[in-house]
């Protein structure tokens, strides 16, 4: 028997696939986690995807605090939490600040109980052609993305080990798995990120500790109001709202909060949101050189550099004949939805 299985490599390949699949299916079936009753921390959580998963957990019966720069923000989200009847507390709080996480930490320890579930959710955008950008613009993308869940991660690590339990949601972003042009800042950050929370979810797993990567593609969720544009501003904010816009392109911003609740409830290590981005990750592992050429393609059709040059421009003050208009509607109401409106 065992001379003919080592004739067969490909089936001692496919049973071994075989029994991987069966043994992480069994473990996801085990480690399914309910939120009642946790603290959940979400940073970003004043608006947009993170408010989103505060009210998905928050139904679940969870504890939500949420971690933000704009106070204001933060005491709308804690009001339209509370109406509906989820315990909610806003702390504001700068990722970027590294004496500020831990005190953050601490509050909501003390307030809320020991934090089960971290969401690295905070972030920051930065549209413009490469000729735009300026070391800043990284260094800053570095200290959200990157800097930021870090610490925050080892602020809540201890306690996690030592019960041997809880939970780490990383959002990346497709920005993560594909350098997106006119995206460089961004781009560099979610891929920091990624490769952290990869690393960290194989260390921790012997702790009891789940670490899930998300990698959500473009979401109908207004964010673009709360970008930066550089360069020939009101035509990069006007392609980067439209494209977050359009079905087809973008995905519902409450389906994927609701998936990525259930990727942290099934402890998968990864998750990628939509069909495009999906498809987008398969193009790039088994084409990368046609990626490379598509990615060069849409780089010569976005506008080239100009305008106000490395100055920044805020999304919502970036309006033109193009945006907002009927192409942008859905993102426009869902901005409205999840407190990206004054």
């Amino acid at each position: 028997m065992l001379p003919a299985l080592a004739l067969r490599p490909g089936l001692l390949l496919a049973l071994g696939a075989g029994a991987l699949a069966t043994r992480w299916l069994a473990r996801r079936r085990a480690s399914r986690y309910s939120f009642r009753d946790k603290t959940v921390l979400i940073t970003g959580g004043s608006r947009g995807l993170g408010l989103l998963l505060a009210r998905a957990v928050g139904a679940e019966g969870a504890r939500v605090a949420l971690l933000a720069r704009d106070t204001e923000e933060l005491a709308r989200a804690q009001r339209d939490l509370a109406a509906r009847g989820v315990t909610a507390l806003a702390i504001p709080c700068d990722v970027t600040d590294a004496e500020a996480i831990p005190a953050a930490v601490r509050e909501v320890a003390t307030r809320l109980g020991p934090v089960d579930v971290l969401v690295n959710n905070a972030g920051v955008i930065v549209v413009g052609p490469l000729d735009t950008v300026t070391l800043a613009d990284f260094d800053e993308s570095l200290r959200v993305h990157f800097w930021g869940p870090l610490r925050m991660t080892m602020a809540v690590l201890p306690e996690m080990r030592r019960r041997r339990a809880g939970r780490i949601v990383n959002v990346s972003s497709i920005g993560g798995k594909l350098a997106v042009p006119h995206l460089l800042p961004y781009c560099a950050g979610k891929f920091a990120l990624a490769g952290l929370s990869q690393g960290l979810g194989a260390e921790l797993a012997s702790d009891g500790v789940v670490v899930t990567t998300v990698f959500p593609g473009l979401m109908r969720i207004g964010s673009s109001r709360k970008a930066m544009f550089k360069g020939r501003y009101r035509a990069e904010h006007a392609w980067f709202s439209i494209a977050a816009s359009l079905p087809g392109l973008s995905m519902d911003a409450e389906r994927a909060a609701r998936q990525i609740v259930e990727a942290c409830r099934d402890g998968v290590a990864e998750v990628v949101l939509s069909v495009p981005a999906r498809l987008a990750v398969l193009l790039q592992a088994g084409w990368p050189n046609v990626t490379a050429e598509l990615l060069a393609l849409a780089n010569r059709v976005l506008p080239g550099p100009g305008g106000i040059g490395q100055r920044r421009a805020l999304g919502e003050s970036s309006g033109s004949a193009f945006s907002p208009s009927p192409l942008t509607a859905l993102g426009d109401r869902a901005a409205r939805r999840t407190n990206e409106v004054s």
